[in-house]
């Protein structure tokens, strides 16, 4: 019986679960942390984040193929729908060798875990993917991102803006690793901040409504892809609120930039489907199969 629950416990643990674990050992910087208590969730969804936190996915061993991506969830950097945007591309990417870890980044709207602090987050999830490669047999060199929505910003970021340094970031071991994803998927992603085809929800919430063309500009990724971006798989219908052209602007500089990638914009299928598109858009996640294999 001991044997059998010690199996249970395994096996719930190896695909995550509800199983959080902090990014950070103590407090996360960047940000004041709301009192306990405040953060608020059903499911997999989450919002008014108290700490940044991840849930693992290990790929069973006999279908590891050492890589790793870190999941960033969806939700106008103001909530995370961590379930069809989260543990369903977890669930997924296990299936074909992949560990995965669902990250619980910073958000709050009114709460100073605006810019950069969701990033930060992210940057800590790669170099934590990194920092357990041995423990979870995975290649320190085959770490990539996949988002959603203003989680697909959150990783388009981390695929150009891999170089900032933050005074905030602490100077563990962890903090010292590479924070370059080595691929990026970008599911109907935010990619604009500085012009109308943008999402204006995502950007008030990251930066707030006063912020400066300067920072609209930084923040605006497209502008930001260089010869040391990753290969990158972009997804977008034409009936997407979040306008295509976020996707078609990034697939275009990184076109100037000479960077594999991508691109497939379906005419019909809406926004936050997850893996769940209907008609034509339902092949979508057999395109993804096939670059990731290429890729890998």
């Amino acid at each position: 019986m001991k044997i059998l629950l010690y199996l249970l416990a395994s096996l719930a643990l190896s695909h995550g679960q509800t199983d959080w674990k902090n990014l950070w050992p103590s407090e996360a910087p960047g940000g004041t942390r709301p009192p306990a208590g405040t953060e608020e969730g059903k499911g997999n969804r989450f919002s008014k984040i108290e700490v940044p936190q991840y849930s693992l996915y290990l790929a069973h061993k006999d279908k590891a193929n050492g890589a790793a991506v870190a999941i960033f969830p969806g939700g106008g950097y103001g909530r995370l729908a961590a379930d069809h945007e989260g543990k369903q591309y977890a669930e997924w990417l296990n299936e074909r060798g992949f560990t995965a870890i669902v990250v619980k980044y910073r958000v709050f709207p009114g709460h100073d875990y605006q810019y950069p602090v969701p990033f930060l987050d992210a940057r800590r999830a790669i170099r934590t993917i990194r920092s357990k490669a041995k423990e979870w047999n995975i290649k320190p060199d085959k770490v990539g991102v996949m988002g959603s929505s203003a989680g697909g910003h959150l990783a388009s970021l981390c695929a150009t803006r891999f170089n900032d340094t933050f005074a905030q970031e602490t100077s563990d071991e962890i903090d010292k690793l590479s924070a370059r994803p080595d691929f990026a998927v970008l599911c109907y992603p935010v990619i604009i901040m500085d012009s109308p085809i943008g999402h204006g929800g995502s950007r008030n919430n990251l930066v707030g409504k006063d912020a400066s063309p300067e920072l609209l500009e930084k923040l605006s990724t497209q502008n930001a892809v260089s010869k040391e971006t990753p290969p990158v798989f972009l997804l977008s219908t034409s009936d997407d609120g979040v306008d295509c052209r976020n996707s078609l602007l990034f697939a275009s500089a990184l076109r100037e930039h000479e960077i594999p990638f991508a691109l497939h914009i379906f005419e019909k299928g809406g926004h936050g489907y997850g893996l769940n598109g209907k008609e034509d858009l339902a092949i979508w996640p057999d395109l993804l199969d096939a670059w990731l294999k290429k890729r890998l």
